[in-house]
């Protein structure tokens, strides 16, 4: 099984000069612009040193209209959360006639939306953990009944853990129900899963070695994503050869039911009955030097410097014949 047409049209390049010049997307205004910063900065200098005419540009600090009159013939998105990495940018390069890396409008939209990734991976047959949209206070109370405590309570479309709380008394999910809307107004309850926690990154259509992560917090949050040195990250993850295949089967099989291309990352809960779950699909993964899809590519064998490479080469298929 493959992604959409980012990986069937895919054209590999050998001459850095054939990407033209190249602005790295990155900051912006969400609540993960840290982030976005630390992974843009990276991928900005790895291209640099494989010759590409690549420019850091903040869409913060500067109009977005000023990529065309700056000359730019392509954009690296490493933008994080809304309004980068929710299909705005990518309309408005579309707009600009402006090709850009990774999914398109409607694959970015859907993905940062994490309660229609769920429902459109479960009528793929991708398993995804039951849930509970909370828009009233009425709703905790259904939470409670149906999924019990613990849980976890998360806003539906925000990335890097932002909102999202563990609730271990039936008396905390107010406050983590407040927590969550603090960022947007929906906000969803999933049950609390006890078992490994699994990614899996796409790149041109491949699943790439899955990953398990292990963290003393209650769960892989903001600080244990980016902070924390305790958090420990296994790849090759350990699953016996059919569990893996399996797992790379359903990352790919949600990513094309949800419009993502050319590359991106899919995480998941395991049961201990030995179940995936999906949790949520990454259209942008963190590119910094604590994230997880350099570190599965260069499992793979593909480094850092060709991993941003690769990803750039997803920006050929929106070239203007």
């Amino acid at each position: 099984m493959h992604l959409s047409h980012n990986a069937r049209g895919l054209r590999r390049v050998t001459d850095a000069a054939e990407f033209g010049r190249v602005a790295v997307l990155l900051g912006g205004s969400s609540a993960e612009r840290e982030i976005s910063l630390l992974s843009g900065r990276d991928v900005l200098a790895a291209l640099q040193r494989r010759g590409v005419d690549a420019h850091g540009f903040d869409p913060a600090e500067r109009e977005l209209s000023e990529l065309r009159s700056a000359g730019f013939q392509r954009a690296w998105i490493a933008l994080h959360g809304p309004g980068g990495e929710d299909g705005t940018v990518q309309g408005a390069l579309e707009f600009l006639g402006i090709p850009y890396t990774g999914s398109g409008v409607t694959g970015s939209a859907i993905a940062m939306d994490k309660l229609r990734t769920k429902r459109l991976a479960a009528a793929v047959g991708v398993p995804t953990p039951d849930f509970v949209v909370l828009r009233t206070a009425a709703d905790l109370d259904v939470a409670l009944r149906r999924l019990g405590v613990p849980m976890i309570v998360k806003p539906a479309s925000q990335g890097s853990s932002v909102g999202m709380t563990r609730v271990g008394e039936a008396r905390d999910l107010p406050e983590a129900w407040r927590a969550a809307t603090q960022h947007e107004p929906v906000a969803f309850a999933e049950p609390w899963i006890t078992g490994g926690e699994y990614t899996v990154g796409i790149l041109q259509g491949v699943a790439l070695p899955s990953i398990r992560i292990e963290t003393p917090r209650a769960f892989y949050d903001y600080e244990a994503k980016y902070l924390s040195n305790d958090t420990r990250k296994t790849c090759p993850s350990g699953l016996a050869a059919p569990a893996e295949q399996q797992l790379a089967e359903l990352a790919l099989a949600a990513c094309e039911a949800c419009a993502v291309e050319g590359w991106g990352r899919a995480d998941f809960m395991m049961t201990a009955a030995g179940q995936p779950l999906l949790l949520e699909i990454n259209t942008v993964p963190g590119m910094t030097d604590h994230s997880l899809v350099p570190m599965a590519s260069g499992v793979a064998g593909i480094d850092y410097g060709e991993l941003v490479w690769r990803v750039l080469e997803t920006s050929l298929v929106r070239t203007p014949c």
